[in-house]
């Protein structure tokens, strides 16, 4: 017969070893399966195309409106570009196109709604023929300055409803760069009443142009790139572009003689980058989250670089090439408000869309314009009773 006290003896140890070797062999496996999860997750965080773990990488091809390189206007898709190569640690470059280097300057919403290229960058209401409601987008007459055409987009609906204005044609649309308030624009003659502006051609684009020709006036829309050679041979008599920076560079103050101002027309233009549905979806989300990043980025940095530069520019225009620097007499003004509700019921009357956008735009513009009366503006004519012509 076996010992039994033997039996006994050793149990408990033999019980002991046998929890260890299944402690052990648990651990092992929660180890294994630990090292699973984690490859799995890296591999999700890659893109396994390319084989070897390594990410996919992007090109993408942007046109634009403006002369390559061009200062101001020009250089927003530059910089947008530079920025998401940089934060996308080059995984998605955009190659910049100027106009007429792929398609000409009003070709681009229809290249990037085709996907003859990945995005493009210009001003939504140079489309104002194939969708009515994109003048809001950029800058109405007598509208919201460049501080509220931001927080309208970004905080009040504006962007959603630019969204839906351009679903249809399989392009998504974000802010792009902006102007602040322009000037009212170059003129080979004098503006002393409204009678000056009959029969006076001007390049104007937008609703402003409906506006100028109600007015008396000839609106014309022309490219940036041929406005000198227009206004030097006569074809138009006056042209608005953006304000003393970009004018100066385009050299303007050759060909015409006297600059006017406010910016009724544009007080707070938005440019626009027009990305490719497609383009847009087939990257990761955090490429697109890239893209949607460098926009803002590029939105700000224009506004902030015209700020800093206007006003140089300006004084070399008066002082070294004697532009001759006018205000917009009070009737002419008058008569271009009036022209402007004229222009705006025809338009809201006209597209169901461009109504839908009027009463989001109409709404944030009354509530904005009220608080701005107790600060903006009342800081700005304070800090005016107070300085004078005083400096800081």
């Amino acid at each position: 017969m076996p010992d039994t006290s033997v039996e006994r003896r050793y149990t408990p140890l033999i019980i002991l070893l046998l929890v260890a070797a299944l402690v052990a062999t648990i651990a092992l496996w929660a180890v294994e399966r630990a090292g699973a999860e984690r490859g799995a997750r890296q591999q999700h965080a890659t893109d396994d195309a390319g084989g070897g773990g390594e990410q996919k990488h992007y090109q993408w091809k942007m046109v634009t409106t403006w002369p390559k390189n061009f200062p101001g206007l020009g250089m927003a898709a530059e910089n947008f570009a530079k920025q998401v190569e940089l934060m996308s640690d080059g995984r998605l470059k955009v190659h910049v196109y100027g106009a007429g280097e792929l398609v000409p300057a009003m070709e681009v919403f229809d290249a990037v709604s085709q996907g003859v290229v990945d995005a493009g960058h210009g001003a939504a209401y140079y489309w104002k023929g194939k969708v009515p409601s994109a003048v809001f987008f950029t800058s109405m007459p007598f509208g919201l300055n460049a501080q509220e055409m931001n927080g309208w987009l970004h905080y009040g609906g504006g962007l959603e409803l630019w969204q839906e204005a351009y679903a249809p044609y399989n392009l998504v649309p974000m802010a792009g760069g902006s102007t602040g308030v322009q000037m009212a624009g170059w003129f080979n003659r004098e503006i002393n009443s409204i009678d000056d502006l009959k029969g006076l051609k001007m390049r104007i684009p937008g609703l402003a142009g409906e506006v100028f020709a109600a007015a008396g006036g000839t609106a014309v829309t022309i490219p940036g790139g041929e406005l000198y050679t227009s206004i030097q041979t006569g074809v138009i008599d006056a042209l608005e572009w953006v304000g003393p920076y970009n004018d100066k560079a385009f050299g303007f103050q050759e060909v015409a003689k006297y600059y006017y101002y406010p910016g009724w027309h544009e007080p707070g233009s938005i440019l626009e980058f027009v990305v490719n549905k497609q383009s847009l979806e087939a990257l990761p989300p955090d490429l697109q989250a890239i893209v949607r990043t460098a926009s803002r980025a590029a939105n700000q940095d224009m506004l902030d670089e015209y700020t800093a530069r206007n006003n140089a520019a300006l004084q070399s225009l008066v002082e070294e090439d004697g532009v001759q620097l006018r205000r917009l007499p009070d009737d002419v003004l008058l008569a271009l408000w009036q022209g402007t509700q004229v222009a705006m019921k025809k338009l809201v009357d006209s597209d169901p869309m461009a109504a839908k956008v009027y009463e989001s735009y109409r709404k944030f513009y009354k509530g904005v314009r009220n608080y701005h009366h107790i600060s903006e503006q009342a800081y700005i004519n304070a800090r005016d009773e107070v300085f004078g012509d005083d400096e800081f």
